[in-house]
């Protein structure tokens, strides 16, 4: 049987040089005193002894100026890198997103931690809050942020949304929310979870990596020495989380293409599942330009960043015009994202929708403990029927499309398969876990799939209620935009009764079993990662020419 050496010894092997007490730099906040320490935990547990130096740095200093006014990228960095330069530390530990792309002559990362979950966190003024609003904010509400990542992005999903500067530590960003200088704020899950700040009194919004893309390598800390202390890299090795080196490279290799520091209104996001690099990607020219979205996923991250910033190329050819199978207003993301690049939208439903019931009996809803909605239009059927539900009652949708309308109706979901885009089978299985053991109402289609109910548990019991059916149209006339969009199996039937694809015209599928339609067809298509408004923009972003 094989025995593993503790890592102190394994430390001992690979260097016997670093024997003394280091100095850890770092900046004074409580957040960055949390990652010093962490670090300095980390360095214990591999025999290494460590002690803090607190260093005030630029952005420390001059509080009345938006960050992207200060002079240079490394505002938050700068003063900590002369320092290990100069020999007055051993090691800087910075949140990675805050560092330059390129490496002061001298200077090298040696290890990176595991990545803290990179969701953003809105935090608003309970006074503030509008459930039947995207994000759950009152109309014209003013934001507090520094960042004009976030800020382009915010405003891509609501436009009418104002901005405040915010600047200050965690804790003070906090207190002025309290204080009513804001009506909500926006922050980093990874800095309110290492430093356990208590929101109770804050209506909070979760917001996904994969919906307001990160900054690169937010999340991450990184540990930086002098190149030429080799003994040191080595043992911090032992500390490095190769994984997360890997997937925040791309992010960081995007950035430096794109020369941009962390004031910049870009995102990117890279994770590694089932075998695949995914990439999430978001970039404007300013913070109130719409930005530009693009996701991509392959098999290693060779080339992968450069890949991005090609399809970020201004030169780029984009279609001129896409049809979709629904109608769109002018207010929809997808046709602002659209209209932003000078791309026409043809939008019109090929199928008609009917109620197949029209009274509820209220013994139904008596225990029901979930209610799983898989589609905007099992929202709208069933509360049309006027439901009397029960406090207790909690609500689960497929993903953003299906948050937005439950949201119109009053209610925010407790369960939301968002975080795994348009995989049903993975997002049944984690409703499942969930859902074991209690009573699961599904208003859907008459003859839908029925993939959530089939990986409910036998402890789990499932009612389900067709609330209503859809007829396709007849003499649909043909589309010769350059990208197709279907929205439904249902309309992919409608269309091509009569219709055939031009050569050239590239076809998106919202969802798998609208995509099941076409492969029936023998056509080629693309699926976006998400089945909602801003999955098809990046789907159409990310089409070839």
């Amino acid at each position: 049987m094989l025995i593993e050496e503790p890592l102190t010894e394994i430390a001992k092997k690979r260097t016997k040089k670093v024997d003394r007490v280091l100095i850890i730099g770092t900046r004074g906040s409580e957040l960055a005193l949390w990652q010093a320490n962490y670090v300095k935990n980390k360095l214990a547990e591999i025999g290494i002894q460590a002690e803090l130096k607190v260093i005030k740095t630029q952005g420390d200093i001059v509080q009345h100026l938006r960050l992207d006014k200060l002079e240079g990228k490394g505002f938050f960095t700068k003063e900590l890198e002369e320092e290990l330069l100069t020999g007055g530390i051993d090691i800087a530990v910075h949140s990675h997103k805050d560092l330059p792309t390129i490496q002061p002559s001298g200077l090298t990362i040696a290890a990176v931690t595991s990545r803290e979950d990179p969701s953003e966190l809105l935090i608003i003024h309970k006074d503030c809050v509008d459930l039947k609003k995207r994000l759950a904010l009152k109309h014209n509400a003013t934001v507090g942020t520094s960042s004009n990542r976030r800020k382009a992005q915010l405003l891509a999903m609501r436009p009418d949304l104002e901005f405040d500067d915010l600047r200050g530590n965690v804790l003070t960003r906090i207190e002025k929310l309290r204080d009513e200088n804001y009506d909500a704020i926006m922050l980093a899950k990874a800095g309110i979870t290492r430093i356990g700040v208590d929101l109770s009194d804050f209506h909070v919004e979760e917001l996904p990596p994969v919906e307001i893309i990160p900054a690169p390598a937010q999340g991450v800390l990184a540990v930086q020495i002098k190149e030429s202390d080799k003994d040191l890299y080595d043992m911090l090795q032992l500390i490095n989380d190769a994984g997360v080196a890997e997937t925040i490279a791309v992010e960081r290799e995007v950035l430096n293409r794109f020369d941009a520091g962390c004031h910049a209104p870009l995102g990117c996001y890279c994770r590694k599942q089932d075998g695949k690099y995914e990439v999430w990607t978001s970039k404007a020219d300013s913070d109130e330009e719409f930005p530009d979205r693009l996701y991509l996923s392959a098999e290693h991250t060779d080339g992968l960043a450069e890949r991005i910033a090609n399809k970020f190329d201004k030169n780029r050819k984009l279609p001129s015009n896409v049809f979709i199978t629904r109608d769109v207003s002018e207010s929809n993301y997808f046709y602002r994202a659209m209209t932003a690049r000078g791309i026409a939208v043809e939008g019109r439903s090929l199928i008609r929708i009917f109620p197949i019931i029209h009274k509820l009996d209220p013994y139904i809803l008596k225990y029901v403990d979930w209610i799983f909605f898989g589609s905007k239009n099992g929202i709208e059927n069933f509360f049309r029927l006027a439901p009397r539900l029960s406090k207790r009652t909690k609500f689960a949708v497929i993903g953003r499309g299906s948050e937005e309308m439950l949201r119109q109706f009053g209610h925010a979901p407790d369960f939301s398969g968002e975080r795994l885009g348009i995989n049903m089978e993975q997002i049944a299985a984690e409703f499942a876990k969930l859902a074991t053991g209690t009573t699961v109402l599904i208003p859907r289609a008459k003859d839908s799939l029925e993939t959530i109910q089939q990986s409910l548990t036998s402890e789990t019991k499932v009612i389900n209620l067709p609330v209503y059916q859809t007829r396709i149209d007849t003499n649909v006339s043909k589309s010769n935009a350059n990208v197709l969009i279907f929205t439904s199996p249902s309309n992919v039937e409608a269309y091509f009764v009569d219709n055939l694809v031009d050569p050239g015209q590239k076809i998106i599928c919202i969802g798998r079993s609208t995509a099941k339609k076409i492969e029936e067809l023998g056509l080629p298509y693309t699926l976006p990662y998400s089945p909602d408004e801003i999955g098809l923009a990046e789907a159409v972003f990310g089409l070839d020419y």
